[in-house]
């Protein structure tokens, strides 16, 4: 079983302008909502790639719901047959919009920060994690934390199993869970910047960044850059992964099909470039739907056979 946990769902909002004008009423031309933030994309995505390999592990999503979009959170996610564990809140989930400009091809984001959780709920979703994690061969860690949330939560989780870990999270709660050793850390390159304080703006920076987080105890690290190559790093090994060329009509939730396709191909054993292809062609598939998350195995399959593999040396870091 891969089980995917994290604090900071998201009802989302996607509306779609013809043109966004900022300080001007601006009417869509459709609305539409649907369950997200990281840890929704990421199992809804593995729950998607299934579909890939008959032996592919079963999904289990451990995460928060409060108030009334939490229970639209919970009978979109049945809909979808997702299995999830939600642990009750008092806070509200989240809402979040994206706003797609047409014309210009542009995405804005509207980012709510998901309210506090009191420390009892925080407890009774460790507990049910510790229950979970005793059938998990691959732990997927994803998601910023709500306000007061203790730094060291998801080192807290990642104790209580002996699985795989891939952690895809950024700053404090990255670092803190760097000393049980993680399989993969998967950070897009602002965020692996921020939590090392320091631009990561040249190729010498980003080797330099890579051999530290290593020396820190993450095993792989994989590093994507929005539209650009992905670099994936194990041991004393590095490769860039060139994604396919796609129609971009909403890339939210990209990052998070990455790292879906990623646990879903360590979880069955494939190397950590093997898998981060796979991750790749997620990603790419992705960005060409409206909904995020919303993979379909015969284009993963066909994207997978496009991704561009190049081996890394100094001297030839695409950096974006």
């Amino acid at each position: 079983m891969i089980l995917v946990a994290g604090l900071s769902p998201a009802w989302q909002q996607i509306a779609q302008l013809k043109q966004l004008r900022v300080g001007a009423v601006n009417r869509a031309m459709d609305v539409r909502w649907c369950a997200s933030g990281k840890v929704l994309n990421v199992g809804l995505a593995l729950h998607r790639l299934r579909g890939l390999a008959a032996d592919s592990p079963p999904v289990q999503v451990i995460s928060v719901a409060g108030g009334p979009a939490g229970e639209e959170l919970r009978a979109h996610c049945a809909r979808l047959q997702m299995p999830v564990e939600w642990i009750g809140t008092r806070a509200p989930t989240r809402v979040c919009t994206t706003l797609l400009d047409r014309e210009t091809g542009q995405t804005t984001e509207i980012v709510e920060n998901a309210h506090p959780i009191e420390p009892s709920e925080l407890a009774a979703f460790e507990e049910a994690f510790r229950q979970r994690a005793r059938e998990a061969k691959m732990v997927v860690l994803t998601g910023s934390f709500p306000a007061g949330t203790p730094v060291d939560f998801y080192a807290r989780l990642a104790r209580h199993t002996a699985a795989l870990l891939v952690v895809d999270a950024q700053g404090a709660p990255l670092v803190a869970t760097w000393p049980v050793q993680p399989a993969v850390i998967k950070p897009n390159r602002e965020e692996l910047g921020n939590t090392l304080g320091r631009a990561l703006e040249t190729s010498a920076q980003l080797r330099a960044a890579l051999a530290e987080c290593q020396a820190r105890g993450a095993r792989g690290v994989v590093i994507s850059q929005g539209a650009g190559p992905v670099l994936v790093a194990s041991g004393t090994e590095t490769r860039w992964l060139h994604p396919p060329a796609v129609p971009v009509v909403n890339p939210i939730g990209s990052g998070d099909c990455l790292a879906a396709g990623l646990a879903w191909g360590l979880a069955r054993g494939l190397s950590l470039p093997e898998s981060a292809r796979w991750g790749v062609a997620a990603a790419a598939d992705n960005v060409s739907q409206l909904d995020p998350a919303d993979l379909a195995t015969p284009r993963v399959r066909a994207l997978f056979d496009q991704v561009r593999v190049e081996p890394s040396s100094p001297g030839n870091e695409p950096v974006a």
